[in-house]
């Protein structure tokens, strides 16, 4: 039977609506890293978001920082890291350069924000142990930037894994290529700023994917590196090596990383992983979908797929609003810079060397 006009359920009382939270405040600190612009908009375009922004470390000359950059992007400046902080932010975004990660991940955490930190973590093993311990006496969250494994290849890769497919894991081989980035982020081949060449660059990358993978710790590395690439500009860090490492399962893995890609290539590079177990084997190239062909421009180069940087951005909200630890977090940052650790003291001595994360 239909309701009465005058029946008081056709006409329910009025409820109160729940307030919308209100926008979590984020600062972005830097834009010195490649990273920076995708971030920029992942948050730009959040409107549950309440961005800050602020540059730090050496400009090249032509490249758009700054303010400049900022205004580009429609988003707000404040002149300094200090502004940032002392405007209150709940979680900040570090895409500085190598060197100013420790320091600016410190003053972040006794600012009471939590932290996303581009990759590596910080230049050695100490500082990466300081801002972890510094995290967890603070109670915030530290998260480590890792993109790629917000690949869904990535996610059926290690559901497989996961739930057996491949059984026991016997080696993993990984690449990371891509271009030497010289002519506006020259910082990442001067290793006061970078902390090294390739090494630091690439190899963290596949270290997470084969960390998240094995569930367990590096126990040993043994790596050989060279320089041949733009010798005559005679740079001061590696341009390729290859990183083999041992882990307590017995599993081994080798890493090759360069900075191979030529300048005129029209995509920046890739990245692979090979998994062989002795039920089976899985490969998985994230990066290869993608639209090849030329334009009146030259050759042209367009991606598709899941945006990553978004896709990591959107975990690492999603964690500071649900008070819970973002993944990768401060303590995979910590183990797979220590894999680059050991691998530059092995590149140095020659012989393997031990991994220290404790």
């Amino acid at each position: 039977m239909s309701a009465a006009p005058n029946d008081a359920s056709a006409n329910p009382a009025p409820t109160a609506t729940t307030p919308a939270p209100a926008p979590l405040r984020i600062g972005l600190l830097s834009f010195a890293h490649t990273h920076a612009l995708a971030y920029v908009r992942a948050l730009r375009d959040d409107t549950s978001v309440d961005l800050v922004t602020t540059d730090t470390g050496t400009y090249d000359e032509g490249t758009r920082r700054g303010a400049d950059f900022a205004r580009d992007q429609g988003v707000r400046y404040l002149d300094s890291v200090a502004e940032v902080l002392d405007w209150g932010p709940d979680a900040v975004v570090i895409a500085s350069e190598n060197a100013e990660h420790h320091e600016l991940t410190l003053a972040a955490i006794q600012a009471g924000a939590h932290v996303l930190c581009e990759k590596p973590l910080a230049l050695n093993d100490a500082q990466a142990r300081e801002m972890v311990q510094a995290a967890r006496d603070a109670g915030v969250w530290l998260m480590t930037a890792y993109p790629v494994r917000f690949h869904s290849a990535f996610a059926a890769l290690l559901a497989r894994v996961r739930a057996g497919e491949l059984g026991q894991i016997i080696s993993i081989h990984g690449t990371n290529n891509g271009k030497m980035p010289l002519a506006q982020r020259s910082w990442f081949t001067d290793p006061e700023r970078s902390g090294g060449g390739a090494l630091m660059d690439h190899v963290v990358h596949v270290s997470d994917l084969i960390d998240e993978l094995l569930g367990e710790a590096a126990e040993e590395v043994y790596a050989v590196t060279n320089r041949i690439l733009r010798s005559e500009a005679g740079r001061d860090v590696e341009t390729g090596g290859v990183v083999s490492v041992r882990y307590p399962s017995g599993a081994i893995a080798t890493i090759d990383c360069s900075w191979s890609v030529p300048d005129h290539a029209p995509n920046w590079g890739g990245l692979t992983l090979e998994v062989h177990g002795t039920a089976g084997s899985m490969r998985i190239d994230p990066f290869a979908g993608h639209l090849t062909g030329y334009t009146e421009h030259g050759p042209a180069h367009v991606a598709f797929g899941a945006d990553l940087d978004a896709r990591m951005i959107a975990e690492f909200l999603d964690a500071v609003r649900s008070s819970r630890r973002p993944r990768p977090d401060g303590d995979v940052g910590l183990r797979t810079l220590a894999v680059v650790t050991a691998a530059q003291r092995s590149a140095a001595s020659g012989l393997p060397q031990p991994v220290h994360t404790g």
